[in-house]
């Protein structure tokens, strides 16, 4: 029998249609399942945390030093997950471990051992967010933004993260 072999640059290009397709299902499928209650986000801190924008159309930006980024180019879900749990993000040649988010897991007396400061509170969760500080006072990492929004936006997205489980 004489079988003929695919070259080699079919067998390529065809394997990198396939992945091209997948992440491409994927996407659809994250866009299609967001927490959605009629078509639309069932708060503004719910938007703010998926979108990186405000229902009242006032300016959300973040700065990761790199200069600032306007609301949708950044968003809390991007890095914490849609559930506020974090996890090992790739952000373009970087690996990092994004923390939990959730108000229980900030709030608790216990934050692990590599956890030394005191538990967030309302306002240090803020000041993590706007300031990018810790409880104590220390700077959070690198890829966490500083965010500047208005205290309404800011008061919606510290409300949806108490209703993060």
């Amino acid at each position: 029998m004489n079988e003929k072999k695919m070259p080699w640059w079919l067998v390529i290009g065809g394997g990198v249609l396939v992945g091209l397709l997948l992440v491409a299902c994927l996407a659809l499928a994250l866009r299609f399942t967001r927490p959605t209650l009629g078509g639309g986000y069932r708060s503004n801190g719910e938007q703010i945390y998926f979108t990186g924008t405000s229902q009242r159309g006032t300016p959300i930006t973040s700065d990761m030093g790199m200069g600032m980024m306007g609301g949708g180019m950044m968003t809390c879900a991007n890095c914490h997950g849609p559930d506020g749990r974090g996890g090992r993000v790739r952000m373009m040649m970087h690996t990092f471990v994004a923390p939990d988010i959730r108000y229980e897991t900030l709030t608790a007396e216990e934050h692990g051992e590599e956890e030394a400061h005191p538990p967030y509170t309302d306002e240090t969760i803020k000041q993590a967010i706007t300031r990018g500080i810790e409880p104590d006072g220390a700077p959070l990492d690198w890829p966490m933004p500083r965010w500047t929004m208005s205290d309404e936006d800011l008061n919606d997205l510290l409300e949806f993260l108490k209703t993060l489980d």
